[in-house]
């Protein structure tokens, strides 16, 4: 397996020519290397995303059924 290298240095110079101000260029490329570098077992695949959508969409639903019986 090829293991990509993000060159932090060359990314917080090009966001700093592109108008950031050298601590934010920094910032945003340490974290863009943490992204880079992130465990992709770790990752949500599209199913199960949409899967706990669908679970909360459900909740919600049963919740608006109960409360159309409460008097308010």
């Amino acid at each position: 397996m090829t293991i990509a290298r993000f060159d932090t240095l060359a990314a917080a110079k090009a966001l700093k020519e592109a108008g950031l101000a050298i601590h934010q260029a920094e910032a945003i490329a340490a974290q863009l290397r943490v992204a880079a570098e992130a465990d992709r077992g770790e990752l949500v695949t599209r199913g199960e995303f949409y899967r706990a959508l669908w679970i909360q969409g459900a909740g919600i639903v049963a919740i608006l059924g109960v409360l159309q019986f409460l008097p308010i």
